[in-house]
């Protein structure tokens, strides 16, 4: 009987958490999910989860607990439209890619967009303007800003560090007793004298599951050398859903000792970019495989990382077998384990001399430069050190300097580098137009990298290494209406264009109704703005005449007048 009424009471207590839990939900839809927290993104970890929205816009979104807005963001990237809630708990939750807010803060957010005559708008509100209480409706999910569909992206955050922190452990009804799946592992030979299976090159390996684990297929083991590291391609999965999702922590055993670990409930904004160090980038560059590393190079500071004994990395000096395990799990604890062994075999094996110009260390400043080329690399910016390359070519005619080779894009960058070009043969005439390119010389497709005239040289920040030249931008942004024809109205409540720019992208956008600015949503995804007709700022029932002016960032302009009936 004692035992029949402990497991009543445990059941009691459960059932009890469950609805006085601290947050509700953000949606009364079922929360299924299409993207996990810390996933990993082109450059960046999720910093939240993305709840599924039944492929609409409008579903009403609500306030996960009492709390206050602190800031309302609009841009046309990135977020898009987003509310931010600071909660008496110490934690601020985040809702993204919103279609609008609630008619109260839709008509602040409108008022500011008209007084500082833009739809971009960052807006911090004082903490007695907008009180929420739990499950209030704060919104409507959308798929604003850089958003791939329509979605709620959301968040919880530490509200002192704005540290983003896993919602999933806070009890959210998401359904998850599927286990990661391991797609394949990658070896990878450390150092200049390591080789895998008689190769200094990476070697990847298909995985099969059979009794509760994965192995490699056909169970080779892999002759090794010197300092080794592995990686693995996995994905997380939820019930009701088919969307790749991201693992929650790793753990790698050499021999049954634990030798590295790392979670990921946590992490900072300004870390985020880590994660082209966390992964193995070259691989992702060529295969757009994202293969998980189970070491860690020098110049990587991400702090998931619980234990890491000689960084993860495996030195196989010796003839001994070692068996190697790596587990992986998601929030919910269900785990997956890759098992297999790999044997040290001390042959020597060729090498090809690395050509390089000059040795980068990773925690020091560096440059290099020749009579028309300059690089500076700050400190932290590489991820390890570096035998740096560099070579020119002669470039295609509508180019006006050489292609510089700058090392090449397999090497992730964590900071800005600057590059300057010598521009010898660029007119006077052209030079507020010069435009810093990045180059495919497979494709001989190119985009603007910035850029800007000093001096004789074209000097811009960059991100990447790669290929790059001096081109300018002289063609105009291109306006096509979607809304008026022959100078008459073909919707009835708004007003649409489709704009596009073919190198640096647009600037700005200022629509003018009968000379007095009109506030135009932008999105760029689809390359449209619209703007939704305001009888409270507008005097409707008359004729109109309207003027949109788009400005690329090398200053060509294009414009559109018409006259219209509303």
């Amino acid at each position: 009987m004692r035992y029949i009424f402990l497991i009543l009471f445990v059941l009691i207590s459960v059932m009890s958490f469950g609805q006085n839990r601290y947050y509700t939900d953000p949606v009364k839809i079922p929360m299924l999910l299409s993207g996990s927290f810390a996933e990993l993104r082109s450059n960046h970890f999720h910093s939240g989860i993305d709840i599924k929205t039944q492929g609409v816009t409008g579903i009403p979104v609500y306030s996960v607990a009492n709390g206050y807005i602190s800031r309302i963001a609009v841009s046309p990237t990135g977020f898009g439209k987003a509310l931010y809630i600071i909660h008496p708990n110490g934690t601020t939750s985040v809702y993204a890619h919103l279609k609008e807010f609630s008619p109260e803060v839709e008509k602040y957010v409108k008022d500011k967009q008209y007084a500082k005559k833009s739809f971009k708008t960052n807006l911090y509100p004082s903490k007695y303007l907008f009180s929420v209480t739990k499950g209030e409706e704060i919104a409507k999910s959308g798929n604003s800003g850089g958003s791939g569909g329509p979605h709620l992206h959301f968040e919880i955050r530490d509200s002192k560090t704005e540290e983003p922190i896993n919602p999933l452990q806070f009890n959210f009804p998401v359904t998850d007793n599927i286990a990661p799946k391991i797609f394949s592992l990658l070896i990878v030979p450390l150092s200049e004298k390591s080789h895998v299976n008689y190769s200094n090159q990476q070697k990847s390996y298909p995985v099969v599951f059979y009794d509760g684990k994965y192995h490699l297929k056909n169970n080779p083991v892999i002759p090794v050398n010197g300092e080794i590291g592995f990686a693995v391609q996995a994905n997380d999965y939820f019930n009701g859903t088919y969307n790749k999702c991201g693992i929650n922590s790793l753990q790698l055993n050499v021999d049954d000792i634990t030798e590295f670990t790392f979670n990921l409930n946590r992490f900072a904004f300004h870390e985020s970019r880590f994660i082209n160090s966390h992964i193995v980038y070259d691989e992702y560059t060529e295969s757009k495989r994202r293969f998980i590393k189970t070491w860690i190079d020098p110049g990587n500071k991400l702090r998931i990382y619980n234990y890491n004994f000689s960084n993860g990395v495996l030195n196989a000096d010796g003839e001994n077998l070692h068996e190697i395990e790596i587990e992986l799990k998601d929030t919910d604890g269900n785990s997956s384990v890759l098992i297999f062994n790999v044997q040290g075999v001390p042959r020597e094996i060729q090498h090809n001399a690395s050509i390089f110009v000059k040795e980068f260390k990773y925690n020091t400043t560096n440059s290099y430069s020749t009579d028309d080329f300059q690089l500076e690399i700050p400190k932290g910016a590489l991820y390890k050190n570096l035998d740096f390359k560099y070579s020119k070519q002669s470039s295609a005619k509508n180019f006006y300097t050489d292609y510089h080779i700058i090392h090449n894009k397999k090497i992730p960058l964590h900071k800005s580098i600057t590059v300057k070009l010598k521009a010898a043969n660029l007119e006077e005439s052209l030079r507020s137009k010069v435009v810093l390119a990045n180059v495919d010389l497979e494709t001989e497709e190119f985009y603007a990298s910035g850029g800007e005239y000093k001096n004789g040289w074209v000097e811009s920040k960059i991100s990447s290494f790669g290929v790059y030249t001096i081109t300018v931008d002289t063609i105009q942004p291109t306006i096509s209406s979607l809304s008026i024809k022959d100078n008459t109205l073909t919707e009835a409540n708004r007003i649409r264009f489709k704009i596009e720019d073919d190198l640096t992208g647009i600037k700005k956008i200022e629509g003018l109704i009968d000379g007095k600015w009109a506030l135009f949503d932008y999105d760029p995804k689809n390359k449209k703005i619209t703007h939704y007709f305001d009888a409270e700022r507008f005097e409707l029932n008359k004729q109109h005449d309207f003027k949109l002016t788009v400005t690329d960032y090398r200053g060509n302009r294009s414009v559109y007048e018409a006259t219209f009936w509303k």
